[in-house]
């Protein structure tokens, strides 16, 4: 019993040292740019009401999750994605705001999946929310939030992709389809099945020039170009709205000197039905998944009161630490490279040491010697946390000796010399 309790559940995990604390680097960068984007920092609890995440809402379906009773036998969740819970938050204490809001968070979700290809079970999202500007250039400033972001993490090579649901919504309009058949021929579309599409389409009594288009969607990628080359398949003003809109947002990406990081797909169209507009996600080498996740919610809010516009993205921080991990890249993270290891009758002065170096913003470990340890023992659990210094603070704490872990030499100095 005592062995199975140090382990964790399936689909969550321990992090700690160097991995925590890049995490925690990671994160601070991230902030750092939604703060000079002007974001406000907002936060949500981690359950909430069942309701709040319903079918309804088109977020995570039931099964996957995690759902518990309070005293009075409301259903609970644990927070399964951000949106919704920022949607809730703003029409309660932002209900009368007319001018737009620029939200951001650092939140963890819990999502009862599978756990295959090694998916979490609970992860850390970062994110912003733009509330109240329907413009495209609200959905502009998402995009080069994206590509700010992580680059500020370190990433160099990543790709954002770009779609627009209403493209496939017009489409579907148009031919009738139930949300059965919408679901199941979004599924196949999204997974650039071409032939499962093809077989779909053969079942569905459709006009065949809306087959054609249906047909045409998993290849309609890469360049705006490609994008363009959609107008001449379809007179459904829903679809041609869409594609007007990313031919806008191109733009404003070009105005940011940020369009090589763009790409767009037609055929992505998301399995959170509540999107209303543009979709994107971000992905990178490293990970078999996308990093970054987004898009315009305009119907959203509506179903907790307040009537506003949204659009937003969540960084999945987990599988970005993957991604830089693999990458090798690495971001400065400030560690201890001296240890003041002191005796009992040093300690004043050895408190004081260490002190003075703190004031300095310099880190040190401060431990007390133990009798039955040797000076070595030290010197390995040195080495073994990458110090490579040691002041060892003795007698009555005037002098130190100062060790060069990685030779074992040391040399004798005055304790003042540090101050």
């Amino acid at each position: 019993m005592s062995s199975k309790l140090i382990h964790t559940p399936e689909g969550v995990r321990d992090i700690y040292h160097m991995e925590c604390r890049q995490k925690l680097k990671v994160q601070e960068k991230i902030l750092e740019v939604l703060y000079l984007y002007g974001y406000q920092h907002i936060e949500t609890p981690s359950f909430e009401f069942f309701d709040i995440f319903s079918k309804d809402r088109g977020s995570v379906s039931s099964n996957e999750m995690f759902k518990f009773f309070d005293r009075d036998n409301n259903t609970l969740v644990l927070k399964p994605d951000m949106t919704p819970a920022i949607a809730r938050c703003v029409s309660k204490y932002f209900f009368d705001e007319k001018a737009p809001l620029r939200l951001c968070y650092l939140e963890r979700t819990f999502t009862n999946n599978t756990s295959y290809q090694g998916r979490l079970k609970e992860s850390t999202q970062t994110g912003a929310e733009m509330i109240g500007d329907d413009s495209s250039d609200a959905d502009g400033e998402m995009i080069a939030l994206v590509v700010d972001c992580l680059k500020a993490a370190g990433l160099k090579e990543f790709q954002v992709e770009l779609g627009q649901v209403e493209f496939f919504r017009g489409l579907a309009e148009e031919a009738g389809l139930d949300e059965a058949c919408q679901e199941r021929l979004q599924e196949l579309i999204e997974n650039k099945n071409v032939f499962g599409v093809e077989e779909y389409l053969e079942t569905i009594p459709i006009k065949p020039e809306l087959k054609e288009v249906f047909l045409r969607l998993p290849e309609l990628s890469g360049s705006i170009r490609q994008i363009r080359k959609a107008k001449e398949l379809t007179c459904n003003e829903r679809a041609l709205f869409a594609i007007r809109r990313l031919e806008k947002v191109h733009e404003i990406m070009e105005n940011y000197g940020l369009s090589e990081y763009v790409s767009f797909d037609l055929g992505a169209i998301s399995h959170y039905r509540y999107y209303t507009g543009i979709i994107f996600k971000a992905y990178t080498y490293g990970t078999g998944d996308y990093i970054v996740t987004g898009g315009r919610y305009d119907k959203l809010l509506q179903q907790f009161g307040k009537d506003a516009s949204a659009v937003g993205f969540g960084i999945v921080v987990d599988r970005l630490l993957m991604a830089l991990s693999s990458q090798h890249i690495l971001l400065d993270v400030q560690k201890p490279d001296t240890l003041i290891l002191f005796d009992i009758s040093a300690r004043v002065r050895a408190i004081g040491l260490a002190k003075a170096f703190r004031q300095k913003g310099i880190p040190v470990p401060f431990q007390r010697k133990h009798k039955t340890w040797e000076m070595e023992d030290y010197l390995q659990m040195a080495r073994r946390d990458g110090i490579f210094r040691l002041i060892y603070v003795f007698g009555d704490g005037r002098k130190v000796k100062e060790y060069d872990v990685r030779t074992g030499s040391h040399t004798l100095t005055d304790t003042e010399d540090y101050s």
